[in-house]
């Protein structure tokens, strides 16, 4: 992009990097209230702020599409990342559900083979007598 410089030629810029922002949710939330301001448009509040227009909607619409689920299942809306980290979490405790209901049914197995070879008593077990 030129910009004019001061004695009336133009200046070029050179980007050697690959500069990327991350923009907190704030920032985010701010510039789209901005951009909803009467008299003020996307492509202007973009512009001004260094980033592109089409981020800039997609925030809008992204806003917009949560609120709107938010008013439809009458609930909050929670964060992608949140999501994940629960859904995460769930995978985690399903593992180690299996892994639990597995060592009860090897140890009931083993259990059935003792008694059949009468290593232990045959009277129930506390857990056993049918109470649950």
């Amino acid at each position: 992009m030129s910009k004019p410089s001061a004695n009336g030629g133009a200046v070029v810029e050179v980007l050697t990097t690959a500069q990327r922002r991350r923009w907190t949710v704030a920032e985010k939330v701010q510039l789209v209230q901005e951009s909803l301001q009467p008299g003020m448009n996307v492509s202007y509040v973009a512009r001004r702020n260094g980033l592109s227009p089409s981020l800039l909607f997609r925030w809008r619409k992204l806003m917009s599409d949560g609120g709107k689920t938010a008013v439809q299942a009458d609930d909050q809306v929670v964060g992608a990342g949140e999501v994940r980290a629960l859904k995460k979490r769930i995978r985690d405790l399903e593992r180690m559900l299996g892994k639990k209901t597995m060592a009860v049914e090897i140890l009931q197995e083993a259990l059935e083979i003792a008694r059949e070879k009468k290593l232990i008593s045959r009277t129930p077990l506390p857990w056993e007598d049918g109470s649950r």
